[in-house]
């Protein structure tokens, strides 16, 4: 095992709270959670195009917000959605 070393850094309200809730969910400790969460991304930023990467947080124009909200509100699903939809039964 590799020794440890302790990190502090400041997170948003937000995420300390999906963090509690997924801790109290699963009873992993938090140290283990958060050691984890950092290796999976910081691996998958090093092994993956940067193109794939999916941030976590997506901004938008308000004419882009606009058009993303109408197609929601508009659109009928492809038929692959709709097999996989009706497969996922």
């Amino acid at each position: 095992m590799d020794k440890e070393t302790q990190i502090s850094e400041l997170v948003s309200r937000t995420t300390r709270e999906l963090l509690e809730r997924r801790v109290r969910a699963t009873g992993v400790k938090k140290g283990h959670l958060v050691e984890q969460a950092l290796q999976h991304y910081l691996v998958a930023l090093e092994q993956l195009p940067a193109d794939v990467i999916v941030q976590p947080k997506l901004v938008v124009t308000r004419k882009s917000g606009d058009a993303i909200l109408e197609k929601t509100r508009t659109a009928k699903p492809v038929k692959a959605l709709r097999r996989l939809m009706r497969d996922a039964d």
